[in-house]
């Protein structure tokens, strides 16, 4: 059957890639191929292709009313990195089986690549029993039995209950509706289903975008999004890899159960050796399409050089920040393995409550306030620019508010004088300001600093990591020790010299090789060696965003019912004069 390429990339199930193609209706060119703009462009009638892989390169949006019945404006192009966020409509047209979700909509591994849908109907699976119009969250896809199966879940009474739903069921599924808000990208590689419109709402509708985007006075933010794909594609007999995008104007036909693909390049990204099982490893490999830069201080992954996997696995990463005022900041993940060593560096906390969260038991913590605070209580204590503070620990207070008793939740400190302490008392909703002072001048390896103390946490590098050629944390003056993450990695040497070994991320390394060989014998007690990884803006926010969903902040304290002006002495800082605290301290009653 003949389609145009847009239409057969719209409807075509990554699952089933890849997939063989044949050009019914082309432009003739001498060469085949041919690239223009950096994009393959043209392709003659009769050339057989070999389609690996897509990706959405641009979006085409069009502007929709709600009372037009969908009528739209005319297309125009929306940048992936557009600056704003996206609320997704609900798709009302149902899905008729389980299989017709699943070839239309992405189902990743985070939980905000999870979609969710409902059934109007009872669907029983033992002894759970699904209710009409309760959200049905698809995890993954497994066989079982040799069936195809959906892992699913459901909430209830904050517990999760999973079970599983074959492709094969029937009924009328519809798409939950999304509270999330995306972003462009975001949309265009989870949340447009395969051959449907996706429509979403434009949530900054401001006259800042009028100069660059074509929106209209009476632009509610609807809008229609329609994806345009970077088809990466092999030809026959070749070892390069062309890429088309998926509105040339040419004819295909899918040939591929009639045609022998032995005569093309077999290639595998970094994705599709990580979904090999672990008796398939190792395996060597010859690198087709190497990551761009140098991400080894090597040229183990240029194109050509045949390279050993030996084993995938996931492994654990510190997220760090560089510690600066203005942006943008750069961002690393650390290893383990890192041989620096680090020296601490002051917090600032902006609330007495942040300083409640991180005290230790282990030892006391010293701040000095750079904001003023006024208390509208007798009871309770105000803060001056450069006041010096010990912090105890939270309780209540007792305090005198119009005439009435109650109870405020706060911070008991001691406040440090000249030569003396103050027990004073702190309300936790205070928004004041502190900076930490150090007196820790100990130097510590990562390991040490994640097992003494409590993350985040400010350092520096103080020693540079030696086997590192050009450690490049050892030149920022300080980094912020956000999380612990885990990550899927590989771990890959050279065949010819295989004196020591690299782990590579699964995610973030755009690379295509050929299986050369599933059987290698090879050595694995050479040293393995890790990299300090610099990620980009983007790459940041995802990590934060969809690795450590489960991890929530402690609610705020309440704000202040009623502050009073602060007074002309608080607003005048004075300079801050650090004090050790005296080596004695009264303990503060509790």
């Amino acid at each position: 059957m003949t389609s145009t390429l847009q239409e057969f990339i719209h409807s075509l199930n990554p699952r089933t890639l890849p997939r063989v193609l044949q050009i019914q209706s082309g432009i003739y060119f001498q060469g085949s191929v041919y690239e223009m703009f950096g994009n393959e462009c043209c392709l003659s009638t009769g050339e057989v292709i070999k389609v690996n892989s897509f990706k959405i390169k641009k979006i085409m949006a069009n502007i929709c009313k709600e009372n037009e019945d969908g009528q739209c404006s005319p297309k125009f192009e929306l940048p992936l990195n557009f600056p704003g966020l996206f609320k997704i409509m609900t798709d009302r047209i149902p899905y008729h089986t389980m299989s017709d979700i699943t070839r239309a909509v992405y189902i990743g591994p985070n939980r905000l690549n999870h979609p969710c849908f409902y059934y109007q109907k009872n669907i029983k699976l033992g002894n759970l029993t699904i209710s009409p119009g309760e959200p049905i969250m698809l995890n993954s896809m497994e066989e079982i039995n040799g069936e195809m199966m959906v892992n699913c879940g459901v909430e209830r009474n904050n517990q999760t209950h999973f079970f599983t739903i074959p492709l094969s069921q029937e009924g009328e599924f519809y798409e939950c509706e999304d509270e999330h808000m995306y972003t462009l990208k975001e949309i265009a590689e989870w949340k447009i289903p395969k051959s449907r419109k996706r429509i979403v709402k434009f949530t900054d509708i401001s006259n800042k975008w009028n100069s660059i985007y074509p929106f209209p006075e009476d632009f509610d933010g609807l809008l229609s999004l329609t994806p345009i794909y970077e088809i990466q594609a092999v030809m026959k007999f070749r070892k390069d890899i062309v890429r088309i995008l998926s509105d040339l104007d040419v004819e295909v036909k899918d040939v591929t159960d009639c045609y022998d693909a032995k005569c093309f390049l077999q290639l595998l990204s970094t994705e599709d050796l990580f979904e090999k099982t672990s008796n398939e490893f190792p395996m060597a490999v010859e690198v087709i399409e190497g990551p761009q830069g140098n991400p080894l201080g090597s040229g183990l992954l240029q194109p050509g050089k045949t390279i050993v996997i030996h084993k995938k696995y996931q492994a654990s990463r510190i997220l760090a920040s560089e510690i600066r005022s203005d942006s943008p900041k750069r961002h690393f993940l650390i290893p383990a393995s890192y041989k620096g060593k680090f020296k601490r560096r002051p917090r600032e906390f902006p609330t007495a409550y942040d300083l409640e969260i991180v005290k230790s038991d282990k030892e006391q913590l010293h701040v000095v306030a750079t904001k003023g605070f006024d208390s509208p209580y007798e009871e309770l204590s105000s803060v001056s620019v450069g006041d010096q503070f010990l912090v105890q620990h939270s309780q209540t207070s007792e305090v005198l508010c119009k005439g009435i008793k109650k109870e405020v939740g706060v911070l008991a400190c001691e406040k440090i004088l000249k030569k003396a302490y103050e027990s004073v008392l702190l309300p936790l909703y205070m928004e004041g300001g502190f900076i930490e002072v150090i007196h820790d001048k100990k130097q510590y390896q990562l390991s040490q600093l994640c097992a003494q103390f409590r993350l985040p946490f400010n350092v520096k590098v103080s020693v540079r990591d030696l086997s590192i050629e050009d450690d490049i944390l050892a030149a920022i003056p300080g980094l912020q020790l956000e999380e612990e993450i885990t990550d899927s990695y590989l771990l890959i040497s050279d065949l010819t010299n295989p004196s020591e070994s690299w782990e590579i991320p699964v995610s973030r390394l755009g690379m295509s090789v050929q299986l050369v060989s599933s059987s290698v014998d090879v050595i694995d007690s050479f040293p393995v060696r890790t990299t300090v990884e610099e990620i980009s803006e983007e790459e940041y926010y995802m990590i934060r965003r969809y690795e450590n969903l489960a991890l929530h902040p402690p609610p705020r304290p309440p704000k202040n019912p009623s502050i009073m002006e602060r007074k002309s002495n608080f607003l005048a800082p004075p300079k801050l004069n650090i004090m050790d605290p005296p080596k004695s301290s009264k303990n503060l009653p509790k």
